[in-house]
């Protein structure tokens, strides 16, 4: 066997910028944050104050950016009322107090804007029928609301007010409001969360459960063929309940008939570009074990067009401490295209360590860089092809990556790895082969650097598992993409070449085995890899 090396994973993400991109066309995957208004859940915190609402904005913004958030879903909508300029929905009294007061400004605008810059997507969140949260008095609604005007449009139940959905002058209202969003603001999606029907609310005579049914897909039907009309690059996507319909894996309050709304029809007809179930349940639970639902919903969209992201409930507290058990859980599932959490607050104040979670297991999966944004992502484009150790001064490129079709032995013992030849070398993920040096002379452990915003590779240390260690690919080639990702070596800052395949950081065996000091023998006559601990490396 003749020592000369080639394959993979050294560490890790860099700079949190290069971990969000501007559009989700862009982005490997989503990693959203829900920024609820009604009730002031997580803004505004404050009232009648311009620049003390814009300040919390950008702030939240920065925080969540720092997390590794590439997407914002901001409740603009929130009761039939407006956080943007609107002439058909009146201001909303989250802004001042009172419905209909013109807050000073247009916040929707300053929120696309603040987002934008950050290159973060920024989606409408819509309550389509919701016009009071308590009380049934009109009179308390601002002159200009539709509802104040149409009363014959409204159900009274429960306490409360809800525009009617098998009222046709009712989809007409949610349409025209979606294509004055889309037409006069730079949204990058439109979006309805899981409120339908009152949930109790009985049938009336002549009713039936399948009409209401009909009732709201009818509506989501008509909201995409608006959003396409106005604008074809906007995504149109829905939050449900977490469970459509009970099965024998698990069960609870289903959302065909507690809100007559059934996301299979939606995801069928191609009424959607995304949809975001709330899987709000631990992995133990005992009637909705989080892996059971997850796995229900992967295969519903399986073989169509319609993207999953797993709604996640941060305010719990069970689910924000295990949260990087199900974004592992996640990979294993190939429909998942990434993850929405409810709410922004709740990853502001670290609920449970939350935030420090998805911290380092995006800095673990960092995304594919977008080559589009070079203006912003300076980081990523515009630099020279040179020597520096710094690991930003990389020419940032896209090429094929050939699945390794060599044998991997580590030790002797044969194991099988997700790994590509890139210009005939071979690259694998860092963690990978932490995993399987752990225990052995050459062990290391792969960390999060929080003062430097860097992956940080100790020696001589165990590694610590996070899951989806040794996952097998599907032997098909990829694109992969230049990472610029910074990485340090027991504190000091290393050079490794390394490429960005489907979200994931692959690093050249070559410089991970110099840095760690491992041998990787290569045989031709076998096709053979070989990772050995008890020699050094050798050029």
């Amino acid at each position: 066997m003749k020592k000369i090396i080639s394959l993979i994973a050294a560490v890790i993400i860099a700079v949190s910028s290069i971990a969000v991109t501007a559009s989700a066309q862009d982005s490997s995957e989503m990693r959203g944050a829900w920024m609820a208004t009604v009730y002031n859940i997580d803004f505004p915190s404050t009232k009648n104050n311009v620049q003390a609402q814009k300040d919390e904005f950008t702030q939240k913004l920065d925080t969540l950016k720092n997390a590794g958030i590439n997407a914002v879903f901001v409740q603009v909508r929130p009761s039939g009322d407006a956080l943007y300029k609107s002439a058909i929905n009146p201001w909303s009294s989250v802004l001042t107090g009172t419905q209909g007061v013109d807050p000073g400004y247009d916040p929707m605008a300053f929120m696309i804007e603040e987002a934008h810059k950050r290159d973060m997507e920024f989606h409408a969140w819509l309550n389509p029928y919701r016009v009071t949260t308590t009380g049934t008095d009109t009179s308390v609604l601002a002159n200009s609301n539709p509802a104040k005007q149409h009363p014959d449009w409204l159900i009274n139940y429960g306490g409360k007010l809800t525009f009617d959905p098998s009222n046709d002058n009712v989809k007409e209202l949610i349409c025209d409001t979606v294509e004055e969003i889309v037409k006069n603001y730079d949204v990058d999606g439109i979006h309805f969360d899981d409120y339908f029907y009152p949930n109790g609310f009985p049938l009336r005579d002549g009713e039936t459960a399948q009409d209401r049914i009909n009732d709201v897909s009818e509506m989501i039907k008509m909201v995409y063929d608006t959003v396409k009309k106005c604008d074809s690059s906007v995504d149109f996507g829905v939050s449900p309940m977490g469970i459509c319909v009970n099965t024998d894996t698990f069960r609870g309050s289903e959302s065909v008939s507690a809100v007559y709304a059934d996301p299979r029809q939606w995801i069928e007809g191609g009424y959607i570009d995304y949809i975001i179930p709330q899987i709000y349940w631990e992995t133990n639970h005992s009637t909705a074990p989080y892996e059971s639902v997850l796995k229900w919903w992967n295969d519903v969209v399986d073989g169509t067009d319609v993207e999953l992201y797993v709604g996640e409930g941060l305010y719990k507290d069970v689910i924000s401490a295990e949260i990087d058990t199900h974004l592992n859980i996640d990979k294993k599932y190939e429909n998942v295209s990434g993850n929405v959490y409810y709410s922004t607050k709740n990853i502001i104040a670290n609920l449970s360590g939350c935030t420090d979670s998805l911290k380092a297991f995006y800095s673990l999966n960092p995304q594919t860089p977008s080559t589009d944004n070079s203006q912003n992502n300076s980081n990523n484009n515009n630099n020279s092809n040179n020597n520096s150790s710094s690991s930003n001064n990389t020419e940032v490129k896209t090429v094929t990556a050939l699945a390794t079709n060599s044998s991997v032995l580590v030790n002797g013992e044969e194991m099988v790895f997700e790994a590509y030849n890139i210009d005939g070398y071979n690259y694998f993920k860092l963690r990978d082969i932490a995993y399987v040096l752990s225990g052995s002379e050459k062990q290391f452990d792969v960390t999060w650097d929080n003062s430097k915003e860097a992956i940080n590779i100790e020696t001589n240390k165990p590694y610590t598992v996070a899951g989806g260690e040794l996952e097998k690919g599907n032997g098909a080639s990829k694109t992969a993409v230049t990472s610029t990702a910074d990485i340090y070596l027991n504190g000091s800052k290393v050079t490794m070449d390394s490429y960005n395949i489907d979200g994931y950081t692959y690093y050249k065996l070559r410089d991970v085995a110099k840095a760690v000091d491992f041998a990787a023998i290569w045989s031709e006559n076998t096709n053979t890899i070989g990772i050995v601990t008890l020699f050094g490396y050798e050029e």
